[in-house]
């Protein structure tokens, strides 16, 4: 399971956040629907590479002539790179090969790069791949660029004000992935870990199926609310099998598992009555969990520099 990938100190978030509410106010995007990413782009001054296609090839040709270890670099991790920020130029590059929320959340992501002052002071070429993504050893930047891309993306509290309106329940993020442009993977986190509600999501990798063990998925990232930490604690599983109790829920030769009532034992040792109900992305598998009791509660707004 891959760790969490944007949590900073709250001084920090705050800071981030204000950089990234500084470029809506610039691009008067606040209320514009889905985020206006060209509008965002121009505010910041930074440029999208127009480049036929987001190769090895072209890569290394723009960078061949820059820094003496910048090609070397750029080598050694060029098949994974999803993004590349040359505060040279002003540029980034994406890969246009990938669908259009995820281009967008890595245009945002190189953004941060360019308008957070540290990031542009210390790097003359920052690069992206899969591996410095991945939050098993994403660095301070890294995630700060993700709040950044985060926070202009869900446009600070809107996300969780609109889902506040809708009903509890999985359909609400992928509702609202449409309205914000962004992906259903990370409007399903929002959605959770901005939630005043007790509730997680198991983001899965797709279904595959072992000899001897039948159908299974493998844990990608657990998204939980703070109310649900306080009441249950962290999840740890690193794979649902059909013998774990949410491998009923796996979509198995369908897109979606309806709503299905099961027990949790909280940290006191105290059942309670949830429900679980899962939608396959395609790309990846979703699970939403929560106490029956939570349907009940009244929402109140988790302030957004207050949720990582």
């Amino acid at each position: 399971m891959k760790p969490d990938d944007s949590r900073l100190d709250p001084h920090d978030l705050i800071a981030i956040e204000r950089r990234a509410a500084h470029l809506l106010d610039r691009a008067d995007a606040w209320d514009r629907y889905p985020v206006p990413i060209d509008d965002l782009l121009a505010a910041a001054d930074v440029t999208v590479a127009k480049y036929g296609a987001f190769n090895p090839a072209s890569i290394l040709a723009y960078i061949n002539g820059k820094a003496g270890d910048a090609a070397t670099n750029i080598k050694s991790a060029v098949s994974k790179i999803f993004g590349i920020y040359d505060a040279d130029d002003n540029l980034i590059h994406i890969d246009e090969t990938v669908v259009e929320s995820k281009q967008t959340f890595l245009k945002l992501h190189e953004t941060g790069h360019h308008d957070i002052p540290t990031h542009k002071k210390v790097f003359r070429l920052f690069q992206d791949c899969e591996k410095t993504l991945a939050p098993d050893i994403a660095d301070q930047f890294e995630r700060e660029a993700n709040n950044f891309a985060r926070f202009a993306l869900f446009k600070g509290d809107a996300f969780m004000e609109c889902a506040a309106d809708h009903p509890f329940e999985i359909k609400t993020p992928i509702k609202l992935a449409k309205k914000f442009g962004a992906s259903i993977y990370a409007s399903a986190r929002e959605f959770v870990r901005t939630n005043s509600r007790a509730c997680v999501v198991f983001v899965l990798e797709p279904i595959e199926y072992v000899e001897g063990a039948g159908a299974q998925a493998r844990v990608r990232r657990i998204e939980v609310s703070k109310s649900y930490v306080s009441q249950f604690g962290q999840p740890h599983a690193t794979a649902i099998t059909l013998d774990h109790p949410l491998g009923p829920m796996l979509p198995i030769g369908r897109k979606m598992t309806r709503p299905t009532t099961l027990s949790i034992t909280d940290k006191n040792g105290v059942s309670h009555e949830c429900v679980a109900e899962a939608f396959d992305t395609t790309h990846n598998i979703l699970i939403l969990l929560y106490p029956v009791k939570a349907l009940a509660k009244s929402p109140f707004f988790l302030p957004t520099g207050s949720s990582s």
